[in-house]
């Protein structure tokens, strides 16, 4: 494992478990969703916890089907992408989770056995239409899981203060 794959890999684990410059990682926000909280939209065109988690997954996924075939499969507009809420459900909690850090393990086992110039390979992206290199799908990959850590922080303080609300300890 060479520099540019190491880092990657640092980058990736911090958001995950770490603590990152940004403040909180995956690991910190969902200790503070209670598992009543995990399934439920704060408000109707909002998303679940779920439901960011199974859409993480299902891009975790296909990232790692272009690492090891060179071509993925899933485009944007796949039912997958978004999960309906009742089968979250029917999956439950711990499936959710463990299937969320499972993908992100195979991700970085795999990172882990290649070298710097697996980065500058491409591969052939079905969603954008073209090639681009690992580097550009793996720091996308990474600017998308920031972007829905940032998602879960405010899924959390919207449910924190309607159950504030609820409680009459709105302030």
């Amino acid at each position: 494992m060479n520099d540019k794959i190491r880092d990657l890999v640092s980058q990736m684990t911090e958001i995950q478990n770490g603590r990152p410059w940004i403040g909180s990682s995956f690991d910190r926000k969902l200790e503070l969703v209670r598992d009543e909280d995990f399934f439920r939209r704060p408000i109707a065109d909002m998303h679940s916890v779920a439901e960011i988690l199974s859409h993480l997954t299902i891009w975790r996924k296909e990232t790692l089907l272009k690492m090891e075939t060179g071509q993925g499969s899933l485009t944007d507009d796949d039912p997958s992408n978004w999960k309906d809420l009742d089968i979250l459900k029917s999956m439950g909690r711990t499936q959710i989770m463990d299937t969320y850090e499972t993908s992100l393990k195979e991700i970085l086992n795999h990172l882990k056995s290649e070298n710097d110039d697996f980065l500058e390979q491409t591969y052939f992206d079905t969603d954008f239409k073209g090639r681009y290199t690992y580097a550009w799908l793996l720091q996308g990959m990474l600017h998308h899981d920031i972007y829905h850590l940032g998602q879960i922080g405010y899924i959390i303080k919207f449910l924190d203060l309607q159950s504030h609300e609820k409680s009459g300890n709105s302030s």
